[in-house]
């Protein structure tokens, strides 16, 4: 009867049919013969497995003073439905320690990696990670970061100083060092002290209080090598009362020949043997040379320069068959007008001959060969008596 009603109310319009057959539910479709409808059925939910999530995989200590630990604790859930395990914590570098760690996490369960970073050695911003290795298939390997500043009450930049000092123009060598006061005490300075004479080293005021820098220069006359010592400097400020800073000098030649000496193979040569000298003048003025010459018959030479008044070559020709008699001095020489080296000699030495292997003696072809003497005479065996008949 609403049915009809229904009809009735919107005079069988085109209206009132549309709204009828929406108020209708609709019958299941039919399906054809000799086949069975079955219903779509929602697949159950794959399992996820062990799934690692942590609360936040960086931290930031914005600022912390040098020397200061920074401790942190990483935190994570196993948001998966297996049990989570960790096989490993890898520290990027070795300032950075871990604590004792959570190996297993049930589902919905949380852990811990606790984590340490060493600031001793830092100044300025840093960032250190953190590898964990775990069974979640999506993400094996999930990098944690610890970053932030590290600043120094006092600041000693570089806290090493070096030098390349050419022997003969020590005094265009120095070394600065800046140091920087961080904190609002200003600070004074005493005059610095060297443990080694060959270094002297002076304090400039860049901002009083606040900046200086330490200039450290050589004390000629040196040597060519190495030469290190330490500058020390007293300080009003409690955070540094003493700076030390350690330095290195490399004085070089003023001129330097490699190599020092030439060795051919054993003679007689069986080849045309080019060995090359390096002549390198490293000092600030220009060098000239002149009169190359080796004392020796047939080998040939000639100079060259790649670098005028700085670098030279010299190669030597030494002839096929070249060998050197016994007792001969051999050496190439050439003149320089550097003061400190007038003349320069490179010698040069021949290896002996090889050592040849001893000959096995012939024996002529049908010649009765010798018994070995460590044989001994050759005795024949003895002959058996024959045997008696018996009677």
């Amino acid at each position: 009867m609403k049915t009809k009603s229904f009809w009735l109310c919107f005079g069988g319009t085109a209206l009132g049919i549309a709204m009828l057959q929406a108020a209708e539910p609709a019958s299941p479709p039919t399906p054809p013969p000799g086949q069975v409808l079955v219903s779509a059925v929602p697949p159950a939910p794959a399992s996820v497995g062990p799934k690692i999530q942590f609360a936040t995989p960086v931290y930031d200590f914005v600022k912390t003073k040098a020397g200061d630990p920074i401790k942190h604790v990483f935190y994570f859930t196993n948001v998966g439905d297996a049990t989570l395990e960790l096989s490993n914590v890898r520290p990027g570098c070795g300032c950075t320690t871990t604590g004792e760690w959570t190996k297993k996490v049930e589902p919905g369960n949380t852990g811990s990696i606790p984590i340490q970073v060493a600031t001793v050695n830092f100044n300025g911003p840093v960032v250190k990670t953190v590898n964990v290795d775990s069974n979640d298939k999506t993400q094996p390997s999930t990098v944690l970061q610890i970053k932030g500043t590290i600043w120094r009450p006092i600041e000693v930049n570089p806290q090493l100083a070096y030098m390349n000092i050419v022997a003969d123009a020590p005094e265009n060598a120095s070394s600065t060092v800046k140091i920087i006061n961080n904190t609002e005490e200003p600070m004074t300075v005493s005059p610095p002290e060297s443990n080694n004479k060959q270094f002297k080293a002076e304090i400039k005021t860049v901002q009083p209080g606040k900046e200086f820098e330490l200039v450290v220069k050589p004390v000629p006359p040196l040597t060519p090598g190495s030469i290190q010592g330490q500058i020390t400097v007293k300080t009003t400020s409690t955070n540094m009362p003493l700076i030390t800073v350690s330095t290195f000098a490399n004085v070089q030649a003023a001129v330097t020949v490699t190599p020092t000496q030439i060795t051919l193979p054993g003679g007689p040569l069986g080849t045309i043997t080019k060995p090359t000298i390096t002549i390198q003048n490293n000092g600030t003025n220009s060098v000239q040379l002149s009169d190359a010459t080796v004392n020796a018959k047939g080998v040939d030479l000639s100079l060259a320069e790649p670098q005028p008044g700085k670098l030279f070559t010299a190669t030597l020709s030494f002839p096929q068959g070249f060998e050197m008699g016994q007792g001969e001095k051999v050496e190439f020489e050439v003149k320089t007008t550097h003061p400190q080296f007038p003349v320069i000699k490179v010698p040069v030495v021949q290896l002996p001959k090889p050592a040849l292997p001893p000959v096995a003696p012939v024996t002529p072809v049908g010649a009765p060969a010798k018994p070995s003497a460590s044989l001994g005479p050759i005795t024949p065996p003895p002959v058996p008596a024959p045997a008696r008949a018996s009677k």
